[in-house]
């Protein structure tokens, strides 16, 4: 299964494209950003973002994408650019067919760490670790796009390009997957799944 993340955002939107492997592993296939001149009209800037959305689709053609949840934040005009930027992600990916999913910060924090409130230098650490990267890619938008695509992957019951149940585990947390093809058994969720699930429940309760 391949997924495009994306971390919105009018001046830069970071666009990471990462594949499941057998074995349970993860692997990166291209990382970068989208960017806009916050000098330029609005409907502009936006037009830009799309067209290079519209360009990592057609070019890596992932099976669905996973797009950053926005919510409330005190700064109104940023919170407005990363929901029209959404929005075009979402439409761009609908129109070729393609399941869109949204996760928190939280959930995606949980998902790679094992905490919901890591912070942003430790969720780009430990994206360079699974990916096996020298260094966190840079800038965090960039980083924070690969972590939302390894997030839908490594979610709870996720369903890999088989159709079967991913049980990843972050490394070091100890808890193998199986690389089986037939139907995965039931595990115990890893420490990673079961902090998502908690991420989820809690964005659920606020409404983040």
């Amino acid at each position: 299964m391949r997924v495009l993340g994306v971390d919105p955002g009018l001046t830069r939107c970071g666009l990471g494209v990462v594949d499941a492997l057998p074995g349970r592993r993860v692997r990166m296939v291209a990382v970068g950003v989208a960017r806009s001149d916050p000098d330029d009209d609005v409907a502009h800037r936006l037009s830009i973002i799309a067209a290079e959305v519209d360009a990592w689709l057609d070019e890596h053609r992932p099976d669905a994408v996973a797009v950053e949840r926005v919510f409330a934040q005190h700064n109104v005009r940023t919170v407005m650019g990363t929901a029209q930027v959404s929005g075009l992600v979402m439409v761009a990916a609908v129109r070729r067919g393609l399941p869109v999913a949204l996760h928190t910060p939280s959930e995606v924090k949980a998902a790679v760490t094992g905490h919901g409130r890591a912070p942003k230098d430790q969720v780009g650490r430990m994206v360079a670790r699974i990916l096996g990267l020298d260094e966190p890619p840079k800038p965090a938008d960039a980083a924070d796009a690969l972590a939302l695509a390894i997030c839908h992957l490594w979610r709870p019951s996720a369903p890999s390009a088989a159709g079967l149940t991913l049980s990843v585990a972050v490394p070091g947390t100890g808890a193998p997957g199986t690389g089986s093809s037939g139907p995965a058994p039931r595990t115990t969720a890893t420490p990673a799944q079961r902090a998502w699930a908690q991420a989820e429940a809690a964005a659920r309760r606020t409404g983040r």
